[in-house]
């Protein structure tokens, strides 16, 4: 289903028509980009380039995909044989996964036949934005909550399979320890993580049964959950039941809060297992949790090892989507800009080059492809020709990234609140380009202007 190139907005069929009819198939270059950061946020981390990448190399009509556009009566028969043999040829620049980004700068940058680089804008938008947001979601839980163990638990809540899927790797790039996702684990080598349900224990007639029964079974992975009746009762009913297992050979790792004052628990819990001996025992919280919660918990000094996080993060709840755009930016060989208000874009290939100060960031330069700048150059090549210019890169190493990213946010960018201003600065070259075409444009309109006002007299 995912790779059904019908999976778009029925205008982009419309346009190839318009697009074939009128041989227009010159080389575009368009560019997806988000207009402005959510008032949450104070930057953005790119995701979602390999699903891409997938897609653009397995992009084909499939007979019954041609069996549809032939069979709706909106197309003609030399489109459907366009169809046929369409493959994606183009080239794709772009950010690396794991990058952080601002408003208004590019993250991947297609060029390709116009036809092309038209029928890909719905899939690319619907993979990338999803993936950018669950990413910076996750970004900030990862600062919210430094040293934590953090797990996606997601799933049952996401908007879908594919969302729940994507969202563990996004997080994963972000800086989550794993997942319960087993699906995700197995497709994208994410480590898995569980506990147990309110429903074992709930399934036994007394909470020892239950713990002893899960601890026998599951050996070496002992994570139990205390919260179904009394948390401190439950707990004490660990500190009797540790040393019969442990002389059984079997460890309890943590046991898992769900509900309630999860910082005063957390501490009574703490001051019983400590007392006990048992200070290796780890406590592990849930229970729609969100970075916002995790501050307040770390400035609580509450006594937590690890996080799951489920519906805030896979929906990204207090920012649910991103005002992003993939636009056309050149036309056989010449730039195009948008100037609907509100919705500008900055005409040509871009670049951005990124300025590092003492090792933090200090400032990025937006500007054209071909000036340029002192610093980093974020957006590189990708594909060339419809093919990957390298094997395609390994998760962990966009956790990398990522982690090292967000190490060189200045410390005023890596708060929760109060959000500072980024310096995203455009260059002379952009803007003087950008002036130029703004000038043509009215010049073309007041020439249009005053021939219809000669034909009145």
């Amino acid at each position: 289903l995912t790779q059904n190139p019908l999976l778009t907005d029925l205008y982009q069929l419309t346009m190839l028509q318009a697009y074939l009819e009128h041989d227009m198939a010159e080389r575009a270059v368009f560019e997806f980009f988000v207009r402005r950061l959510p008032g949450s946020r104070g930057f953005l981390v790119a995701a979602g380039l390999e699903q891409v990448l997938t897609f653009l190399e397995q992009l084909r009509f499939e007979e019954e995909e041609l069996e549809w556009v032939r069979s709706s009566g909106r197309f003609s028969n030399e489109l459907v044989n366009a169809l046929s043999t369409l493959r994606f040829t183009g080239d794709v620049d772009a950010m690396p996964e794991g990058t952080i980004f601002f408003a208004n700068e590019p993250i991947l940058r297609v060029t390709a036949p116009l036809p092309q680089a038209q029928l890909i804008e719905t899939r690319l938008i619907n993979i990338l934005h999803f993936q950018t947001l669950i990413a910076s979601k996750a970004a900030r839980a990862t600062l919210a909550a430094p040293g934590k163990s953090l797990i996606d638990f997601g799933l049952r809540r996401a908007h879908g399979a594919e969302a729940g899927l994507y969202a563990a790797r996004a997080a994963y790039i972000a800086g989550f320890t794993g997942t319960s996702n087993v699906l995700a684990s197995v497709q994208f080598g994410i480590p898995a993580f569980d506990t147990m349900g309110h429903s074992f224990i709930q399934a036994h007639d007394t909470e020892e049964e239950a713990f002893e029964r899960f601890a026998t079974v599951h050996r070496k992975n002992v994570t139990l959950l205390i919260d179904t009746y009394n948390v401190q009762a439950a707990a004490r009913k660990i500190v009797a039941l540790a040393p019969r297992l442990k002389a059984d050979g079997i460890t309890i790792l943590a046991v898992r809060i769900d509900s309630g004052d999860l910082a005063e628990q957390s501490k009574i819990v703490r001051r019983l297992f400590d007392a006990a001996g048992l200070r290796d025992i780890g406590i592990f919280v849930s229970g729609n949790l969100d970075e916002i919660m995790l501050r307040e918990l770390h400035a609580q000094r509450a006594p937590i090892n690890g996080f799951g996080l489920g519906a805030h993060l896979d929906t990204s709840s207090d920012a649910p989507f991103l005002d992003c755009a993939y636009k056309i930016q050149e036309y056989n060989g010449r730039p195009r800009r948008k100037r609907s208000v509100g919705k500008e874009t900055w005409p040509g290939r871009k670049q951005v080059y990124r300025q590092y100060a003492r090792g933090l960031m200090a400032g990025d330069m937006l500007t054209n492809e071909d000036d340029v700048q002192d610093g980093e150059a974020l957006i590189r090549p990708i594909m060339r020709n419809g093919r990957r210019m390298a094997l395609p890169e390994k998760l962990d190493a966009m956790r990398e990234r990522c982690a090292h990213e967000l190490s060189t946010l200045p410390p005023r960018m890596r708060t929760l609140y109060n959000l500072a201003q980024y310096p995203v600065t455009v260059s002379p070259v952009l803007q003087e380009l950008a002036k130029r075409m703004d000038e043509e444009t009215s010049g073309a309109k007041q020439e249009e202007k005053t021939e219809k006002a000669d034909s009145v007299y």
